[in-house]
């Protein structure tokens, strides 16, 4: 694939800053900001990254083969037969030399993100199965699988690098999708790695902390979400929580035209109410029709308001319609996933690893989950990550648990006894007594399961839909459903 070098930069016009060297009618024959896969005739960008700063690598890029580099700073002897490019941010024009790189695939589709700390995957994953059951081809980026069309894709990150997130886009095109729903996570979206697509639409679902140990405060946490709002282009709609604190933060200065709200608690342009919640689904109303679907919790009434509000504002005029739709939709893998043994105790595998997840999870079990039910809870925290929510986490864990089994989630580098011990922290001495502990995350699934008795329910919170763990530098496969389907096995 070859593109002009003119054709490029008019991409990032209002980026550019200085531009020296090779003449303006280079024919570039790839795009990177990867110096190991720059190819000859390539452009290399260097981007300033969290731990690497890609300026580092110009002089191994031009070595390979690189004829154009685009970065922020110019080396001090530029190599003359090198078209270089000065500009304000690398990161930004990474994504919009993407986006045209490949013909520009995000305004050939109806694009919707999703971005917040929780219900991202889950808002995402509706609409791009509510389109399906439409009858259009639909693409889906999130955290557990990419999808182009009926294509899964494995997915490595919440949302790709630009690069390959275009590349997705494009492949959608091909495959004759119409529609794509995508996760923006606060990472992407700080690192403009979103930077360069057409939104046709936003949704936020909530913010609670999470992600602290990159962003370092809510306020930058706050504000990388609502860069994306403020980003949107006018012919996009901005639709928002009215039930979470922060959620007409977002609609400020959003250059969106069309700026909604939805709630499950108060008025608002799209509102669902709960009319009955059970460990097997709920029965929801709206504009004086009633339907019935397999989702249990008001977080996930939440999240189906929005998807109800999302396809609203994109076409589907037909309410009743749509609600037929949305009563086929079903749980995505990982939350709140059910299983059930023969003696009669439930597990909720769910992905819940923020403090506002887990107490939503654990609520919801307790509101709807038949007396004299108990709940079992295990849970952990991952390593090298936020360390500041995970007391905080044992405590809602504990406050609204009946047994406490704390265990290690990903460890990764660090000490999985000194996670818990983080945790244990947030527990005074007597809740402390009670609590088990086993860093052997199987171990602990299986002495929650022998502690239950026929009624109880057990919540294994904190992977989901994740299939591993990472231990040290090692990534190991590791299934909580995997787990507790097997110990259900021998339930009698």
């Amino acid at each position: 694939m070859t593109r002009n070098f003119i054709q490029l930069t008019d991409a990032i016009a209002g980026l550019i800053i200085e531009k020296s060297g090779a003449d303006d009618v280079v024919d570039v024959t790839g795009l990177t900001a990867d110096s190991r896969s720059v190819t000859e005739g390539g452009m290399f960008v260097a981007v300033r990254g969290y731990n690497v700063d890609g300026h580092k690598f110009i002089p191994g890029a031009v070595s390979a083969g690189a004829r154009v580099v685009v970065c922020e700073e110019l080396p001090e002897e530029p190599d003359p037969r090198v078209a270089w490019i000065k500009v304000s941010d690398s990161a930004v024009a990474l994504g919009c030399l993407a986006s045209r790189w490949f013909g520009d695939p995000s305004r050939k589709l109806t694009l919707v993100g999703v971005t917040g700390t929780n219900g991202k995957t889950t808002i995402a994953t509706l609409l791009y199965e509510l389109y399906r059951l439409a009858g259009h081809k639909a693409g889906l980026l999130s955290t557990v699988v990419n999808k182009i069309a009926d294509e899964d894709v494995p997915s490595t990150h919440t949302t790709p690098d630009p690069i390959e997130l275009n590349g997705l886009l494009a492949r959608m095109v091909e495959a004759g999708c119409d529609f794509a729903a995508m996760e923006v996570s606060s990472h992407a979206a700080a690192q403009h790695r979103i930077a360069g697509l057409y939104f046709r639409g936003g949704v936020f679902t909530n913010l609670t902390r999470d992600h602290l140990d990159y962003h370092k405060t809510f306020a930058a946490y706050l504000a990388a979400k609502k860069s994306f709002f403020d980003s949107l282009p006018q012919e996009a709609f901005a639709l928002t929580n009215a039930d979470d604190r922060n959620g007409l933060v977002m609609l400020q200065n959003t250059p969106a035209r069309v700026k909604a709200v939805y709630s499950v608690r108060s008025d608002a342009d799209f509102r669902l109410k709960v009319v009955e919640d059970r460990l097997d689904g709920m029965t929801l109303s709206v504009g004086g029709f009633e339907f019935e679907t397999p989702f249990t919790g008001r977080f996930n009434a939440s999240n189906l308001a929005a998807v109800f509000g999302a396809a609203t504002l994109l076409g589907f005029s037909d309410t009743q319609n749509l609600l037929r739709l949305m009563s086929m939709l079903v749980p995505v893998a990982g939350r709140f996933q059910p299983f059930r043994s023969a003696n009669g105790v439930t597990a909720i595998v769910d992905y819940a690893h923020t403090p506002d997840a887990l107490v939503n999870v654990l609520d919801t079990i307790r509101e709807v989950a038949p007396a004299p039910a108990r709940i079992i809870t295990v849970c952990g925290c991952g390593g090298n990550r936020d360390h500041g929510k995970r007391p905080i986490m044992a405590a809602e864990a504990s406050r609204r648990s009946d047994i406490l089994v704390l265990t290690s989630d990903n460890p990764r580098n660090e000490d999985p006894a000194a996670i818990i011990d983080d945790m244990l922290a947030g527990l005074d001495d007597q809740a402390r007594a009670s609590v088990l502990t086993n860093v052997d995350r199987r171990q602990a699934i299986r002495m929650a399961a022998a502690l239950a008795r026929p009624g109880d329910v057990i919540l294994i919170a904190g992977k989901g839909h994740e299939n591993y763990q990472i231990i040290g530098d090692k990534t190991l496969h590791f299934d909580d459903r995997e787990e507790i389907t097997e110990v259900f096995k021998n339930c009698k």
